[in-house]
């Protein structure tokens, strides 16, 4: 079984100062950032180290994974 990038993921946002909004449908989670001023989703079993890139892009932040 392939580890998830989430825990990483999330403790990355949240010292970038991204906040958890609310539950969203299913396993996601929406967060905003205040670098992009946006709201953007956040899977609970992310599996692919594009899609965890891809969602540090939508923050505004550097890829890392």
């Amino acid at each position: 079984m392939a580890k998830s990038f989430t825990p990483k993921l999330k403790r990355l946002l949240s010292q970038a100062g991204c906040v958890f909004k609310r539950q969203g449908k299913g396993d996601h989670e929406i967060w905003f950032s205040p670098i992009t001023q946006c709201n953007f989703v956040v899977d609970q079993q992310i599996k692919s180290r594009h899609t965890a890139n891809a969602v540090l892009r939508q923050a505004g932040l550097d890829k890392v994974f």
